[in-house]
C-alpha cells in the first residue's frame, strides 16, 4: 500500500488551478476587472514609492516603513495576479509543482512579512507619540533597518516552515486545486494522506503571528490613545491621532482578512469564501492601502503637490 501511494504521488508532477468556475463570457469580465484591480495596484505602489523617495521631508523612519510597505504589496500581489490573469483567458490551467511550491512560498513570505511590518510601523507610532525625545535615537536609520531586516527574516522562517509542511504531503493523482493559486487550505483539501497535523501547524502558526503582532499593535495604540488623551486641546488630540488613522485602516483590512482566511480551523472546509477572501487580500487590500495612505495623509498629499508644481515650474 505505501509502494503503492508513493508510486501514484511521484505521477502528481503538476496541479490545474480550477479558479473561477464560470461561463467563458463571465471569465473575460473577470479577466478585465482583475487587470484593472492590478493596474491600479501597481501604479498606486510604484507612485507611492516615487513619491516618498523624491521628496527629501518623507525621508523619516515612518515613510521608511510605509516605502517596505508598498513594496511588499507590489511584490504578493504579482506572485498572484499574473497568473491568475492567464488562467481567464487559456484553456491551459496548469501549474508545475514546483511552480506551485515557488508560488507559495514566496505569497507566505511576502504576506507574512507584511503581518510583522504593520506591528512595527504601531511602534513607531508609539515612540514618536509617546516618547518624542527619545525617538531619533529609538527610531534611528540602523534601528528601523534592523527592524525591517527582522520583519523579513520572521516571514521567511514562517514561510519555509508552511511550505515544507504543506509540500511534504503526498496527492495520489488528484492535481485539481479549488483556488485560483497555490494556498493551503485547496492542497490540504486534495491530499490523500492524513492532514490533521498540517491542519493544526497551519492554525497554529498563523494564530501566533496573528496574536504576536495584533499585540504589538493593540499595546501601542493603548499607551497612543492615553497619550492623546492627556492633550488639553482638541485640535492637538486630532492632529496628533490623525497620523496613525491611515495604519490602523490598513492594519484592521489586513488582519481581519487573514483571520477569516487562516485562523479559523473550518476556513478550509469553504473554498468558494475562501476564493472571495483571497482576491480581497491578494489584490484588494494592496490596492487600497497607497490611496488610504495618500488621501488621508497630509503629508503624502503635500509631497505630492509639491513634486507636482516642481514638474511643472521645470518645463
Amino acid at each position: 500500500m505505501k509502494s503503492e501511494l508513493n508510486r501514484n504521488y511521484s505521477e502528481v508532477t503538476e496541479f490545474i488551478l480550477l479558479g473561477f468556475r464560470t461561463s467563458p463570457e463571465v471569465q473575460i469580465l473577470l479577466f478585465l476587472l482583475f487587470l484593472l484591480i492590478y493596474m491600479v495596484m501597481v501604479v498606486g505602489n510604484i507612485s507611492l514609492l516615487v513619491v516618498i523617495k523624491t521628496d527629501s521631508r518623507l525621508h523619516t523612519p515612518m515613510y521608511f516603513f510605509l516605502r517596505n510597505l508598498s513594496y511588499l504589496d507590489l511584490c504578493y500581489s504579482t506572485v498572484i495576479a499574473p497568473k491568475t490573469l492567464a488562467t481567464f483567458l487559456s484553456k491551459d490551467k496548469r501549474i508545475s509543482y514546483n511552480g506551485c511550491a515557488t508560488q507559495f512560498f514566496f505569497f507566505a513570505l511576502f504576506v507574512g512579512t507584511e503581518g510583522f511590518l504593520l506591528a512595527v510601523m504601531a511602534y513607531d507610532r508609539f515612540s514618536a507619540i509617546c516618547s518624542p525625545f527619545l525617538y531619533t535615537v529609538r527610531m534611528s536609520q540602523q534601528a528601523c533597518v534592523r527592524l525591517v531586516s527582522g520583519s523579513y527574516i520572521c516571514g521567511c522562517i514562517n514561510s519555509m516552515i508552511q511550505t515544507g509542511f504543506t509540500f511534504s504531503l503526498h496527492f495520489c493523482g488528484e492535481n485539481r486545486l479549488d483556488h485560483f493559486f497555490c494556498d493551503v487550505p485547496a492542497l490540504i483539501k486534495i491530499s490523500c494522506v492524513d492532514t490533521f497535523v498540517n491542519e493544526i501547524v497551519l492554525f497554529i502558526l498563523s494564530a501566533l503571528i496573528i496574536v504576536t503582532t495584533t499585540t504589538v499593535i493593540l499595546v501601542s495604540y493603548a499607551y497612543i490613545l492615553s497619550t492623546v488623551l492627556k492633550i488639553p486641546s482638541t485640535h492637538g488630540r486630532s492632529k496628533t491621532f490623525s497620523t496613525c488613522s491611515s495604519h490602523i485602516t490598513v492594519v484592521s483590512l489586513f488582519y481581519g482578512t487573514v483571520f477569516f482566511m487562516y485562523a479559523q480551523p473550518g476556513a478550509i472546509s469553504s473554498p468558494e469564501k475562501s476564493k472571495v477572501i483571497a482576491v480581497f487580500y491578494t489584490l484588494i487590500i494592496p490596492m487600497l492601502n497607497p490611496l488610504i495612505y495618500s488621501l488621508r495623509n497630509r503629508e503624502v498629499k503635500n509631497a505630492v503637490k509639491r513634486i507636482l508644481l516642481r514638474n511643472i515650474s521645470f518645463h
